[in-house]
């Protein structure tokens, strides 16, 4: 029986963190023997807010990275398909022909376009940006995923693909599979400041390739209970960053109820919490760095898987844009002239 098929990635715009294998790398682990996987690294969605000169000449090193980290979070080179979005042209006519398929007020009231735009700082929403739901359905329809595994920012996202999917088919006939969007256990994790979910752009983030001293580093900077300025004082650990990477992070589940315990009744301090918690991410992180040490140490070895899967999803995509032109009429009307002029050609 033909497995179904994942699709899912990022934006080629830095390492990726703990929140990132909360929100969508462990489904992907966890999924990748049982689906067939496509991975996107997404440099057409990366131009939406990051496309001065100096951010596509990073984009490179930054594939690169994230290529790495997914292989160090745990993913197998041998069953996963990594490719460049950019080096896929077939998706941007697909893109083309699902603009028709939606409405600009259904893209408006999507609130993480306008959290996207305010976080580029832009003042107005570029057209792209507007579109950029549109052509996560032209990725995801391209490929015929089944399920896509998603941040809980980008779930409403799906939901766009599943409607255009929809009306394709109704419009057109049975081209696209309806994929079902999956989001992380720990939908959103919060950065190590407190106030917003762990973001590279926001500078509160712990990446999956920080080193042990980094790590605690961070963590000892991280935001805790305000109200709390000595140890004797009973701390709150309902929406306490600590305690929820802690809860996250931390297999000893008896050692953390222990803390939070001891953290209400005033018996425990920050510096414990904090190096405990120090002491759970590096061991949960050790095995991720080993491994991007192992693949990092192979020359040549992450360009190479990246070639070869853009070449194949080229001819995945291929193969979907013909079937989406062929239920749509256009190949019928294009080859009338074709072999309209052929024959006027041979009469002569």
């Amino acid at each position: 029986m033909k497995k179904k098929r994942i699709l899912t990635g990022d934006r080629p715009t830095g390492k990726l963190h703990l929140g990132h294998y909360v929100g969508t790398l462990a489904n992907r682990v966890r999924l990748q023997y049982e689906y067939e996987s496509f991975f996107i690294i997404a440099d057409l969605h990366m131009l939406t807010t990051r496309n001065a000169p100096e951010d596509i000449a990073q984009s490179a090193e930054n594939i690169r990275d994230l290529v790495l980290d997914s292989l160090a979070a745990g993913i197998d080179p041998a069953v996963a398909t990594f490719y460049i979005q950019s080096a896929v042209p077939e998706v941007c006519e697909l893109y083309t022909f699902f603009q028709n398929l939606v409405t600009v007020p259904r893209l408006e009231r999507l609130p993480s376009l306008k959290e996207m735009a305010r976080d580029a700082n832009k003042e107005e929403m570029p057209f792209g940006l507007l579109g950029y739901p549109v052509l996560q359905a032209a990725d995801i329809l391209c490929v015929r995923a089944h399920l896509v595994p998603v941040g809980k920012d980008n779930i409403a996202h799906v939901e766009i693909t599943r409607e255009i999917a929809r009306r394709f088919n109704n419009l057109y006939g049975e081209v696209f599979p309806i994929p079902e969007g999956l989001i992380g256990e720990v939908p959103t994790l919060v950065g190590i400041d407190g106030q917003a979910k762990m973001s590279k752009s926001l500078g509160n983030a712990i990446f999956l390739s920080d080193d042990a001293q980094t790590v605690r580093k961070k963590v000892f900077s991280m935001y805790t209970d305000p109200a709390r300025i000595r140890a004797d004082i009973p701390g709150r650990v309902e929406g306490n960053p600590v305690f929820i990477y802690h809860d996250t992070f931390n297999p000893n589940k008896e050692e953390v109820e222990d803390l939070k315990t001891r953290y209400r009744q005033g018996r425990v301090g920050d510096w414990e919490v904090k190096e405990k918690l120090a002491r759970a991410l590096n061991q949960f992180l050790e095995p991720i760095r080993e491994r991007r040490a192992f693949y990092e140490n192979q020359p040549g070895f992450i360009e190479e898987i990246i070639y070869k899967g853009t070449l194949r999803v080229r001819e995945e995509a291929k193969a979907t844009l013909q079937a989406a032109r062929k239920a749509m009429g256009l190949t019928r009307v294009w080859d009338k002239f074709k072999l309209t002029s052929s024959d006027q050609r041979d009469s002569h």
